[in-house]
């Protein structure tokens, strides 16, 4: 005890003293930073000075100087802070100094430190001692873990911009201090996952982990917070993403970033394993990014910032490369377990790592991976158990096997572009020591020269670098991370590791099928025999071809006796493990060497299809075998030599030479390749007779072999010089036109070949199906072959054509295996640009048809629809062929069928419609002239024999006629054939009906049908005529329209009470729809309507948008017209008052268009609707006399007559001539007299408020002026009494108002106030013009002034006088009716009269203020005594003022008479007040005390005295000799 309290005290003294000493260095500190800013810096000499004493009293205060130190450590670093901040060099080192005295001692706060962190943030920045901000932010991380999160993150950024400084000292200081604080990070982890973790931590939520984001997830702990950000953020880093949490990063490479990533996952593979948050980002940051980088075009962005400064951009970086496969290395050695499909997307990319086109150091890298995973048949085992084995994923482990091997056959096809031959050899010698110096049989010799193990293949020498070790890998260029250039590939390295590499595999692949123990963390556990015979077999299925391939090549090029050991043993393993699963390829193997050895030297080389190879769509071993063979075949650039250097070389001189001809040219090979000819010996016609043989004889069993086969075969023809003629056979072709020298040897054997070749293809006749399938699979590829060849305008081989043709004539009677991909494929073959290949697949189809047709089939076409349409459908599939030739024989050949079995077509009329009917844009006139001449034949001649139910095909191929555009007479002439189907349908129609049916009860299944069948034809005739009517072209619209409305009217009675609706529905209202639409939309370009056509066009037409008017006037007028002439029919629908609104909704809109043909149309229509007697039906519920559907069809009619008034009415808000469109007179003539028709239907219900809607409409449309240039047309003269056409519609209507008022309606007999209102209103029209809303409009007496650009108002003087005839009869008729007396009517009278009563001589005319006083004499004259009526006195208190006042503007008017005036006039002028005056004496003074105000009576008796006076005082002779005698 005593010792352990001994060690606590000294302990504590030494902490004392040196808390002591650190308060005596912060003080010295300050004291130096105050005397060198007192100068320059008082503010940081005065805070130095402040530092002290807190230094001081902080010290004094506690006995743990440290932790006080601690506390105070925010207000001790101000003065530091300051300091740096001033960025005086001096000044900086001092502070630095202070700040790592305080680090060292722990005795910073939290806060302090993040002070720290800002202040070296703002030095870095300033570039001030960086080596000592490096020093201080390692000493502040380590020291102790008080910078955590944001503050944490800054100081990496520093750390890591100063990586990218151009001092190198600072770089290197910089990388060093990264990855040791980029470790501490993930340290900090590891400590602290081995406490555990708080029992409150938040569970993790991988939803929260999908968005990158600065914060960390909350299920980690601090320190664990850190790692991830801070690793997440190197993750986006890399991608050249924005990083979250290193906030700053302005700079940064990929190859360091990789480094960082690279040293984290080999190092904390717990950490990532662990915690699912780490698991996360390696599967959704790291992964992504490994497969981005990946990708070519990381070549092109090496750098977030800075592109790298050496290397090329075109190429690949060799040290991301470097570091980015040791990364996918190290993920899936120790992470394979977690990311199963991750390292699926590695793999398959490493794969293309392999690519010939990638740089030699590229291909050597990825290769050494390989090698690598090779070694490890758990990995193995696992590929083919994870990938191969299931249904939708890569193969991997078959796609690692073949890339192996295609990489070895690369190599020396890629090298043998640049080894020098032999007459070379001694010149590139010296440039190239890696290269022997001669090559004699083969083999390296010369002066100097030690033979050395190496493959040799036709004069490619690759040296053997490394003795193969089972089970070791001793990778040389992923080791080299210093090199910035990509290092040279030793002569014969990547072919050394690859070799290890393949025998790698198929050591493994023993290890896993012999059962040999593996590792117990490796192990997948195999349940079942089953399961492990069905991996085994997957194993070698997935590895055989391309193994087989590799060390074949290896084999036949290896020169060491080693080496060939080792391949040797390895086929050895491989064929016993074949055979212990049961795979047998004695077959295939046959027969490609066969085919091989048919074939001159080095010719196997051009055989195959470098995109499927042999066997196309065989079995997945044929595919690899391809591939690795299409390496070889696609990189034979320099064949021509090759071929002459092996028959100067090493050739076969054995065997005679009996044939030299050319090469047949394939489409892997550029043009101008293996042009030099090619010699066949005796032996090669051997081998072919002999495949000749085996083809003819055992054709059943070759399956997919048939492709390589035929190839050869059609290599061999080619250099034979054998040709296709008639039928498809071969023949010799002459010798002036053949390329081939034939040896008097072969001149008897040509025909026996040629008889051999027709004779294997007439056997296919005895193939079972299964193999006729594959002989016809295996030409179809061939043909194809040839196809892709010629369209390099290369001359191709008819070979598989012809072939094709001969084997479909022998084979009709299996037409079911043949058919479809003999004639799919010469589909193909027609629509190739080489017009030979074209013409002979045209040539080829028509005749198999032909054929076909004429073929005895049991049973017979005409029982077997099915089988005839098959026949026939070719020729309606030719019709996507844009090729004029093929078109034309297509045409031709349809012609042919209608001619010759036109009777008999039957069914396969919808597919010769079809081809008549198959047009496009891109053919021109004479292919439509020729397929119209045929539609115009089956509609004269065949539609009584066709089906009817083929009739709606023949529709809608007339229709397509009609709406081509190529040929406008041959549209309008599809639009008679058209009429002429109507026809044919009507005389027809009840053995249409029948037949349609009968077809409908034996097709249907119970499902009902939307309307009868034959109906269906009509609403085809419909729709496509209504399609036709938006035509682009007038004239075609135009008579698809008339012919539309004209077929409805004429046969409609012929449809059923439901198929209207569809019509309705289905034709009219869209109809209606888009030729609104189209109308609106209408070009208003002079330019756009005659399409570069020099034609006259009428003014009224000569733009798209008065075309499209023109066809709206058309449209709704036919739809107007169909709902009038139909209307007893459409009644009966369920939902005509919805089409009635529709119909109403359509006429409201183009009534209110600004087109005034549209709108004055739309009238129109609206007129016609509505020119019907109204129906009552029994069976409807009856309303007032109406059915109730009626009311609400009327109730709409009217709503819609408002809605066109009132907004078509209602004044401008804008005076601008350019932006006021007004109606037209016709217009709103129509308008007006619709009312009468549209009131006798709405009169029961008509009330108040439809009186005043009515009267606004009327007097707003009367009130319309009229443009100047339309004024002399329709304004009458000033002094010519008669009205417009618009004033007598207007008066017609108010005469029909109150003749049905008159008559006793009690909801009329009340508005008799509003109908004087609106009589009297036009009355004061006549006196004084009416004003349009705010249009400057000039008057009728100047208009011959008007402009074009002015407004002109009507003559309203005769309007107004008429009006007032109606008012003084209306009032004789309806003058005791209490509305009229109670609405002071004749108060309003009165009120109106004495306007032009007061202007006399200043109305516009002056029978104006005459008619005026007349008539105020008959009102007064029977209003007068109902005014003096006890019971109705109160109602006429205000007339009496009223008339007071009119007679005084009258009697005293301001209006002077015109000078012009006669005597007799004047005289005339005064007989008339004296009837005024007698009026007063006679009707008023008597009864002055009944009813009469004094007020009035007052007013009287001093008009007339003023009378009498200005009589008495006049000194004009006239005024006393017309005056006097009136006052008398």
């Amino acid at each position: 005890m005593a010792t352990a309290a001994g060690v606590s005290g000294t302990a504590a003294d030494s902490r004392k003293q040196a808390g002591k000493k650190l308060v005596d260095n912060l003080q010295s500190d300050l004291r130096a930073l105050s005397n060198e800013a007192r100068r320059k810096y008082p503010p940081v000499k005065e805070a130095a000075e402040s530092g002290i004493l807190k230094v001081r009293t902080a010290a004094s205060k506690a006995e743990d100087i440290i932790p006080a130190l601690q506390a105070a450590s925010v207000e001790i670093l101000h003065p530091v802070i300051l300091g740096c901040d001033t960025k005086n060099p001096k000044i900086v080192q001092i502070c630095l100094g202070c700040i790592q005295r305080l680090i060292t001692h722990e005795a910073l706060s939290v806060p302090a430190g993040v002070s720290v962190v800002k202040m070296l943030w703002n030095l870095m920045e300033s570039g001030l001692e960086e080596l000592k901000l490096l020093q201080t932010v390692i000493i502040l991380l380590t020291t102790n873990s008080i910078v955590q999160g944001s503050s944490l993150a800054t100081s990496l950024v520093m750390c890591f911009r100063l990586y990218f400084t151009k001092d190198s000292t600072t770089i290197n200081t910089a990388s060093a201090i990264v990855r040791q604080l980029v470790t501490l990070v993930f340290e900090r982890v590891e400590v602290e996952d081995e406490t555990p973790p708080p029992e409150d931590m938040d569970a993790v939520r991988v939803e929260s982990l999908k968005t990158v984001s600065g914060k960390a997830p909350a299920s980690l702990r601090p320190c664990a917070k850190d790692a991830f950000l801070l690793f997440q953020d190197l993750c986006q880093l890399v991608n050249a993403d924005q990083p979250q949490w290193l906030i700053g990063m302005t700079e940064m490479t990929r190859t360091f970033g990789l480094e960082l990533m690279e040293s984290l996952l080999s190092r904390f593979p717990e950490v990532f394993i662990k915690h699912p948050e780490f698991s996360f980002l390696l599967k959704e940051r790291v992964c992504p990014l490994v497969i981005k980088l990946f990708s070519p075009n990381i070549k092109h962005s090496q750098r977030l910032v800075a592109p790298p400064q050496l290397g090329a951009l075109d190429k690949p970086y060799f040290p991301i490369s470097v570091r980015l496969l040791r990364v996918v290395c190290i993920l899936i050695q120790q992470y394979y377990s977690l990311l199963v499909t991750e390292c699926e997307i590695f793999l398959s990319l490493l794969v293309r790592f392999l690519d010939p086109d990638k740089p030699p150091w590229q291909r050597a890298l990825a290769v050494e991976v390989l090698h690598k995973l090779s070694v490890q048949p758990s990995l193995l085992k696992s590929f083919c158990q994870c990938y191969d084995m299931k249904a939708h994923s890569t193969k991997i482990f078959r796609d690692l096997v073949n890339a192996i091997g295609a990489f070895i056959q690369s190599l020396f096809m890629q090298t043998s572009l640049h080894v020098p031959t032999q007459q070379q050899s001694g010149s590139n010698a010296s440039q190239n020591p890696a290269q022997p110096s001669v090559l004699v049989a083969g083999m390296p010799v010369g002066p100097g020269v030690t033979p050395q193990a190496a493959f040799i293949y036709r004069g490619v020498w690759l040296p053997i670098s490394s003795n193969y070790t089972p089970g070791i890998t001793k990778p040389q260029i992923l080791e080299m991370l210093e090199k910035v250039d990509a290092p040279p590939v030793p002569e014969g390295y990547a072919v050394s590791v690859a070799y290890a590499c393949l025998l790698e595999v198929v050591r493994s692949l023993s290890i896993i099928m012999d059962g040999k123990p593996e590792p117990e963390a490796c192990k997948q556990v195999v349940d079942t025999d089953s399961e492990k015979t069905a991996l085994n077999r997957e194993l070698v299925s997935s590895s055989w071809c391309g193994v087989l391939a590799a060390l074949s090549l290896l084999l036949d090029a290896s020169t060491d006796e080693a080496a060939t050991e080792n391949i040797l043993k390895s086929v050895q393993t491989y064929a016993s493990l074949c055979g212990m699963l049961s795979l047998t390829t004695p077959r295939d193997a046959f027969i490609t060497s066969l085919c091989k050895a048919s074939l001159p030297p080095h010719y196997m080389l051009t055989v195959l299809n470098p995109q499927g190879g042999a066997t196309g769509n065989s079995s997945p071993p044929f595919k690899q075998a391809d591939l690795i063979l299409g390496h070889v075949r696609t990189n034979s650039q320099n064949m021509a030599a090759a071929v002459n250097s092996a028959y100067q070389g090493d050739g076969d001189t054995k065997n005679q030479v009996v044939v030299v001809g050319t090469s047949l040219p394939t489409a892997s090979l550029p043009i101008g390749a293996q042009q030099g000819p090619v010699m066949l010996t005796a032996k090669n016609l051997q081998c072919m007779r002999a495949i000749l043989s085996i083809a003819h004889c055992h054709g059943g069993v070759l399956g997919t072999s048939w492709h390589l086969i035929l190839t050869t075969l059609q290599h061999l023809v080619w250099i034979l010089g054998l040709k296709p003629s008639t039928g498809g056979s071969l023949k010799a072709g002459r010798v002036a036109d053949s390329q081939a020298v034939l040896t008097t040897a072969i001149l008897t054997d040509i025909p026996v070949l040629s008889f051999m070749l027709s004779r294997l293809f007439e056997s296919s006749q005895y193939l079972d199906e299964v193999a006729l399938h594959h002989l016809i699979d295996a030409l179809c590829k061939l043909s194809a072959e040839s196809m892709e060849l010629a369209y390099t305008n290369r001359e191709p081989s008819l070979f598989a054509v012809a072939k094709l043709l001969e084997t479909g004539l022998v084979n009709l009677p299996r037409l079911h295996v043949l058919w479809k991909p003999v004639i799919n494929h010469m589909l193909e073959v027609c629509q190739h640009p080489h017009y030979k290949m074209r013409e002979w697949g045209a040539e080829a189809i028509t005749s198999l048809v032909k054929a076909a047709l004429q073929h005895k089939h049991e049973p017979p076409l005409s029982e077997d629809p099915k089988c005839q349409r098959t026949i026939l459908l070719p020729l309606q599939e030719l019709s996507s062929i844009l090729q004029a030739d093929i078109r034309q024989k297509q045409l031709e050949c349809v012609l042919q069928v209608i001619q010759h079995n036109g009777d008999g077509i039957g069914q396969g009329w919808p597919l010769i419609l079809g081809v008549i009917g198959a047009l496009n844009s891109e053919q021109g006139e004479n292919l439509i002239r020729t397929a119209f001449q045929s539609l115009q034949l089956v509609v004269a001649d065949f539609l009584a024999v066709m089906p009817c139910s083929c009739l709606r095909d023949c529709l809608e191929v007339a229709a397509k006629f009609g709406s081509q555009h190529q040929e406008l007479n041959i549209s309008l002439t599809a639009v008679g054939l058209l009429w002429n189907i109507s026809d044919f349908l009507y005389q027809n129609r009840e053995k249409i009906k029948t037949n349609l049916a009968n077809n409908m009860e034996n097709g249907s299944h119970g499902d009902k049908q939307p309307m009868p069948p034959f109906d269906a034809l009509w609403m085809c005739l419909f729709s496509k005529l209504g399609d036709l009517c938006v035509d682009a072209r007038p004239a075609v619209r135009k008579s698809a329209g008339q012919t539309l409305f004209s077929t409805i009217a004429a046969h409609g009675g012929l449809l059923e009470q439901t198929t209207w609706q569809a019509v309705l529905w289905q034709v009219l209202f869209p109809l209606l729809d888009r030729v609104k639409l189209e109308s609106g939309t209408a070009s208003t370009d002079r330019s756009d309507t005659s399409r570069g056509i020099n034609i006259l066009i009428h003014h009224s037409r000569d733009t798209a948008e008065k075309q499209w008017a023109e066809t709206r006037v058309l449209t709704l007028a036919g739809v107007a017209r169909v709902f009038s002439t139909k209307r007893q029919t459409l009644l009966n629908l369920g939902d005509f008052p919805r089409a009635w609104a529709l119909l109403l909704q359509f006429i409201e809109i183009s009534a209110m268009s600004h087109n005034a043909e549209i709108s004055l149309s739309a009238l129109k229509s609206l007129q016609e609707i509505i020119q019907v007697s109204k129906v009552t039906e029994e069976d409807q519920p009856v309303m007032n006399g109406e059915s109730l559907d009626d009311v609400v069809l009327w109730t709409n009619a009217w709503k819609v007559w408002y809605n066109i008034g009132i907004n078509s009415t209602t004044p401008p808000e804008t005076n601008c001539m350019p932006l006021v469109y007004l109606p037209s007179q016709p217009y709103l003539t129509t308008l007006v007299q619709i009312v009468p028709v549209l009131f006798e239907h709405i009169k029961p219900r008509f009330v108040a408020a439809d009186m005043s809607k009515l009267i606004t409409v009327l007097r707003n449309a009367v009130s319309v002026p009229v443009h100047g240039e339309a004024s002399p047309f329709i304004v009458p003269a000033c002094y010519d009494g008669a009205l417009t056409p618009l004033q007598e519609t207007v008066l017609s209507v108010a005469h029909i108002l109150h003749k049905e008022a008159m008559a006793g309606a009690d909801n009329l007999r009340s508005m008799y106030p509003d109908m004087f209102r609106q009589l009297l209103e036009y009355v004061e029209f006549g006196v004084e013009p009416p004003r349009y809303g705010n249009l400057p409009t000039r008057s009728v007496m100047t208009m011959k002034n008007a402009t074009p650009m002015s407004w002109v108002t009507m003559n309203y003087v005769p309007f107004g006088e008429r009006s007032l005839e109606m008012v003084v009869s209306l009032y004789e008729h309806a003058c005791r009716l209490p509305s009229v007396v109670h609405n002071h009517v004749l108060c309003s009278i009165i009120r109106s009269l004495r306007l032009p009563l007061g202007r006399k001589y200043d109305c516009l005319s002056q029978s104006t203020w005459k008619q005026a006083v007349n008539s105020l004499l008959v009102v007064l004259d029977i209003g007068l005594p109902i005014a003096r009526q006890p019971d109705v006195a109160e109602h006429f208190t205000t007339m009496w003022q009223e008339l007071a006042t009119a007679l005084e503007s009258f009697l005293f008017t301001t209006s002077v008479a015109p000078p012009t005036m006669t005597v007799e006039e004047y005289q005339r002028d005064e007989t008339i007040d004296c009837k005024m005056i007698q009026m007063i004496r006679d009707s008023i003074l008597p009864y002055t005390g009944q009813a009469a105000t004094p007020e009035f009576t007052a007013k009287v008796m001093d008009m007339l005295n003023r009378g009498s006076i200005h009589a008495a005082s006049c000194s004009s002779f006239i005024s006393e000799y017309s005056g006097q005698p009136c006052y008398r």
